[in-house]
């Protein structure tokens, strides 16, 4: 239903995570019987998750220990890997910036130039420790360097930006023809992001095996204040769900929705699958762990634009090492670590045995969810405080 916004113009009322909340059922059932497994194109996961294609996020080491858990980690093949041969002291100056002076730094050190045969070096190094190699490249430059990702054995490619739509129209070069890349690229593809029931079918009419969405909820993002372009997460998961259903319908083909960007938490990754994703796309929880070399900072794939930067360093901590942020144990009560644990224990709860029955899991507005009966947690600054 759209509200009125004024006299010439109306929206549709969007909600968050914070929003909503989901409602038990009439059955339980034991955390052990839930199966939390994904699967996308030949590919089976434990845990229907991907790490986010941000530097902060993933390194080769970190996509080999989160691909050893269960998930699939996406390395940004524009980023600091493929731009230095050694990006360690890279991220060392990055974490010792001061805010005031962070992001022109960080724009002239994402200058350097992209190096394709570090490309290579790369997603071979993954794909040598056994797990399956995914990376992500932006629109401009997919076709420029899928041949150097091939040479190392990428698995699944991710084509990546704040919005990527399947009709973009250019005056000064020849766009990329989605549906002709993703037929000739023989991998699967993921595209992304998108945020609306029109934007997601039509990425799923490209052949992709699955879209990113979300656009601007990120805890680097700055795109919504920057450009004034989003919608909240809950909302435009479920209407991507919307799209995936009448994709079905069409095609009888079924296409991923996976939910990029706005959850720090258990709570939250159970929220984004009970709206309707399949899998959930993790940065900021990622740059939080012991091993990666960002020292408690995050950013986004924006963060350095050369002309418009839409993200800034945001400072995480460091939560713990990345086994105990997906999959425990956790020894604080926040909801930050065994993220997957949480989910386990939200489908158990409601008593859904897979993430796709959990989809069909009943929903409420929730106003009040977040603060109700917590006010000595909220003055206190503990748990859900």
């Amino acid at each position: 239903m759209e509200i009125e916004i004024g006299r010439g113009k109306s929206g549709r009322r969007a909600w968050g995570f914070d929003d909503i909340a989901i409602v038990p059922t009439r059955r339980t059932r034991d955390p052990e019987d839930v199966d939390l497994s994904w699967e996308l194109d030949a590919y089976s996961f434990d845990l229907p998750m991907m790490a986010s294609g941000m530097d902060s996020a993933v390194t080769p080491l970190t996509a080999i220990e989160i691909g050893r858990l269960g998930g699939l980690a996406t390395l940004n093949l524009e980023g600091l890997w493929t731009r230095y041969e050694d990006p360690v002291p890279v991220y060392d100056e990055i974490a010792s910036l001061d805010n005031q002076h962070a992001t022109r730094r960080m724009q002239e050190l994402y200058d350097a130039p992209v190096d394709p045969d570090l490309i290579t070096q790369r997603v071979r190094e993954i794909k040598d420790a056994g797990v399956v190699a995914c990376g992500s490249l932006t629109p401009p430059t997919v076709s420029r360097y899928i041949d150097y990702a091939k040479a190392g054995g990428l698995d699944v490619l991710v084509i990546q930006g704040t919005v990527v739509s399947a009709e973009h129209v250019s005056s000064r070069e020849e766009p990329l023809d989605l549906n002709t890349f993703i037929r000739e690229v023989e991998m699967p593809v993921i595209i992304g992001g998108t945020a609306s029931y029109s934007g997601a079918l039509h990425l799923m009419r490209t052949g992709a095996v699955g879209v990113l969405v979300g656009v601007g909820p990120g805890a680097a993002c700055t795109t919504r204040g920057v450009l004034g372009i989003g919608v909240p997460q809950a909302t435009a998961i479920a209407d991507a769900a919307a799209a995936r259903s009448a994709y079905l319908e069409e095609s009888g083909r079924y296409v991923h929705v996976i939910a990029d960007g706005g959850m720090r938490t258990g709570g939250d990754i159970s929220k984004a699958i009970a709206v309707g994703a399949d899998a959930v796309m993790l940065g900021s929880p990622m740059a939080a762990a012991a091993e990666s070399p960002s020292k408690g900072y995050h950013w986004g794939m924006a963060t350095f634009h050369a002309t418009l930067p839409r993200g800034s360093r945001v400072h995480t901590g460091t939560l713990g090492t990345i086994e105990e942020i997906l999959v425990g144990p956790a020894h604080e009560n926040d909801g930050r670590r065994n993220l997957f644990g949480g989910l386990r224990g939200s489908m158990a709860t409601t008593g859904y045995a897979t993430v796709k029955a959990f989809q069909k899991a009943e929903v409420m507005i929730a106003p009040s969810l977040q603060t109700e009966g917590k006010q000595l947690q909220r003055s206190q600054g503990v748990g859900m405080g």
